[in-house]
């Protein structure tokens, strides 16, 4: 199975100049199976493009936005244009090792496998509880051996194209610009009976120094709890959960008025939500308390 990359770029000319090079090392090593290199620039207005074109023209396939689109359009158009069997997404400020595919790749001999996340050093596997009304959100320990995964990394994940497809990608519609589109994808393959992975030995170093930094602090706040809601709203079928979820943000909301805010953003988007909650439920195949025993 061939990978193709998809690393998306806003105002990244500095990581880049640090970082990519790393990347295309890691490309010559043919275990890691990389047959090409794709970065979506989503509007950048500093240096990046013609940086990129005037060193690497020759080593990527660099797709530009006229304006800023978020990360998870950016990530879809990238994949639109790929050619791979896997897509491995992987943010500008991760540090790959040398071989750092080769043994993630051997679990795709698994058909139900849909999605892998590497090791970024310093954590393990995702797990989930749902509490107080929410989808919690924890990191196991690191360890040696290969666990099941609550969701995988949209910055440093190994993804099977034809099930990304199946689900549609990511919901841009919804959770544009950025957070929780990459545990919506991988909640939505729990739903339908597939499997998300995490393997000890995919290192990566991530430095955390991505563009979303540059953003107003509250406002990704904001985008961040809008989107946990949204995600609840359309992925969350089951009545005993939904009513604890209904009492957490009663909950939430008088011990901390301000969260009305975040409420009154995600209820802006409840449409576009109502209408994927459908499909879900008409897709879905394992439920949600299932779904959480196997990770709490």
């Amino acid at each position: 199975m061939k990978v193709s990359v998809v690393m998306p770029s806003l105002n990244g000319k500095t990581i880049l100049e640090k970082n990519l090079p790393k990347l295309l090392i890691a490309s010559e090593n043919p275990k890691n199976s990389i047959c090409e290199i794709i970065i979506v620039d989503d509007g950048s207005w500093d240096d990046s493009v013609s940086f990129l074109n005037n060193n690497f023209k020759d080593k990527i396939k660099l797709i530009k936005h006229t304006k800023n689109r978020g990360f998870s359009a950016s990530v879809n158009i990238g994949v639109r244009a790929t050619k791979g069997d896997l897509l491995l997404l992987i943010n500008i400020d991760v540090i790959p090792e040398v071989d750092f595919l080769e043994s993630a790749l051997k679990h795709f001999n698994i058909k139900k496998v849909f999605a892998v996340s590497l090791h970024e050093k310093g954590y393990g596997s995702a797990k989930s509880y749902f509490g107080d009304g929410y989808i919690q959100i924890a990191m196991g320990e690191e360890n040696e051996k290969t666990h099941p995964s609550f969701y995988v990394s949209g910055g440093s994940g190994l993804f099977r194209k034809s099930i990304w497809k199946e689900l549609g990608g990511m919901d841009e519609k919804l959770l544009s610009p950025f957070y929780w589109e990459d545990i919506d994808l991988c909640y939505r393959a729990l739903k339908r009976g597939y499997i998300n992975l995490w393997d000890p030995n995919g290192k990566v170093l991530h430095h955390h120094e991505s563009t979303i930094s540059k953003f107003p602090k509250k406002y990704v706040g904001r985008i961040k709890e809008r989107n946990q809601l949204l995600v609840i709203w359309k992925n969350i079928h089951s009545k005993s959960l939904i009513r604890k979820h209904i009492l957490g943000v009663i909950s939430r909301t008088l011990k901390h008025p301000g969260y009305l805010r975040v409420v009154l953003m995600a209820l802006m988007r409840l449409k576009i939500a109502m209408k994927a909650r459908k499909k879900e439920i008409k897709e879905g195949k394992v439920g949600d308390e299932a779904i959480f025993s196997m990770f709490s």
